[in-house]
């Protein structure tokens, strides 16, 4: 089981000292069967309040509440986590989710609730009727249509590394034929409550031994995924980037519906939009 560390950097430089607002900071590993929290150290400057919480999600939040003003703030988050999961899983579907379409029980509708919502305009059902076209049948094995949509995600949208903040609709994603992994994941998501199954998102890391993955190059190289709620196996992982199923060498750090709430970093300051002068973010995942 492969123990590795990982260390993110936040740096925001500015013309002139500004006082920060409070900061959220989602940069904890989530702890699951497949990974174990070894160690994590959170260092904020200038000095800050540091509050814990979670949030309706389960994820860690610290809330840095800063005490003076600067011209720099600096983030830095090291953990160590241990890695468990299988290459190759194998999921124990309930035997009422085994064929495609299936009716999630009252309580699991429930508490699944906006997940298995689209979140997005299809006014033209264009996303639907692509969405479809990944149906072979009626029924269908549920697995295999969840890969044949993961693997056919890859094969349409060429992944391209996105500096640019915010996220790609799905159909923005569909007509342009590119995207990075958060729009590849948001594209895998909203297809899969399309078909009426809960999905979420995932943001995190990848570790890349071999250096052969797609979305862990560059210097600020968070990752993002999707995982989809099937009865029997729960929280099933796919990355669309990788054609990837199963959590192997995925660190799990937040959850959501929408990208925007698992962002490792909001903040805000006062001052003029133009003291902001640089942000930089450095991130690495190795080999403990």
């Amino acid at each position: 089981m492969p123990h590795v560390t990982i260390s993110h950097d936040t740096t925001y430089r500015y013309r002139d000292p500004v006082i920060p607002g409070a900061h959220r900071l989602m940069l904890r590993p989530r702890e699951t069967r497949d990974l174990r929290l070894v160690g994590f150290d959170l260092d904020v400057t200038p000095e800050a309040r540091i509050d814990w919480s979670h949030d309706v999600a389960g994820n860690a939040i610290a809330t840095a509440n800063f005490l003076a003003s600067s011209d720099t703030i600096v983030i830095r988050a090291r953990t160590i986590v241990e890695l468990s999961a299988p290459a190759w899983p194998v999921f124990a579907i309930a035997a009422s989710a085994i064929d495609y379409p299936f009716l999630y029980s009252a309580d699991d509708r429930a508490d699944l609730g906006a997940l298995v919502a689209p979140q997005y305009v299809d006014q033209d059902r264009r996303l639907a009727d692509w969405v479809c076209g990944f149906v072979r049948s009626t029924p269908t094995d549920t697995l295999s249509l969840l890969k044949d949509l993961s693997n056919g995600i890859a094969a349409r949208i060429a992944y391209e590394v996105r500096e640019t903040e915010g996220t790609q609709g799905p159909l923005d994603t569909l007509d342009r034929g590119w995207g990075s992994c958060r729009d590849l994941a948001v594209l895998m998501a909203e297809a899969c409550r399309t078909l009426g199954l809960g999905a979420r998102l995932v943001s995190g890391y990848l570790y890349d031994p071999q250096g052969s993955s797609l979305g862990s190059a560059g210097s600020g190289s968070t990752h993002a995924w999707v995982e989809v709620f099937v009865p029997g196996a729960g929280w099933i992982t796919y990355d669309p980037t990788n054609r990837a199923v199963g959590a192997a060498n995925l660190i799990p750090v937040a959850v959501g519906r929408r990208m925007s709430q698992i962002a490792p970093v909001t903040g805000s300051f006062q001052g003029a939009p133009s003291d902001l002068h640089t942000m930089e973010v450095a991130v690495s995942v190795t080999a403990a």
